[in-house]
């Protein structure tokens, strides 16, 4: 009997948000500057309430890809009958530069979890093309897969993926 060692499979994250892929571009998600992405690792809210540097690899800057923020556990992760919630959807991207370059198509959502442990995942798509990607009609319902479908975007590229729960006075000191 084998057993896993991705990460993303150990999250779930690949199950609930994706299928399983082999990542083939370098993706960094940096908050506050200092606060580097590892996925499982937990991120206290205070730090995520502004976007992430999010820097991207990838041939040279012909190629385009879009990012994708999402919580696969709105609104909580013991029913997450809103899964998924789109946070924030960038598109465009140039290829060897960071988020800021591409076309923010869904507007950055500082995560807000209420009851649970929260994850929220980076997926990075490659486009076909520049202009190719339509923006989805809705942050609430977001289906990853179907969205990479219907914009003919494929497997990921590359994924990452962070937990969060609500801070709590006790937290905080």
């Amino acid at each position: 009997m084998s057993r896993t060692t991705d990460p993303l499979a150990v999250g779930r994250v690949v199950g609930d948000v994706v299928d399983a892929f082999i990542p083939s571009v370098k993706m960094n998600v940096i908050y506050n500057s200092n606060k580097q992405v590892a996925n499982g690792h937990e991120l206290m809210p205070a730090v995520i309430i502004a976007k992430p540097r999010v820097d991207i690899g990838g041939e040279d800057m012909r190629s385009a890809y879009t990012l994708i923020m999402t919580d696969p556990d709105a609104p909580s992760p013991s029913d997450p009958c809103l899964r998924e919630h789109l946070h924030w959807m960038v598109t465009d991207i140039p290829g060897t530069t960071d988020a800021s370059f591409g076309k923010e198509t869904v507007s950055y959502e500082t995560p807000k979890p209420v009851v649970g442990i929260h994850r929220y995942v980076f997926i990075l798509f490659k486009q076909r093309g520049r202009q190719t990607v339509r923006p989805p009609v809705s942050r609430d319902h977001f289906n990853t897969r179907q969205f990479s479908a219907e914009n003919g975007l494929g497997l990921p590229v590359a994924a990452v993926y962070f937990n969060a729960q609500r801070e709590t006075a006790a937290r905080r000191r």
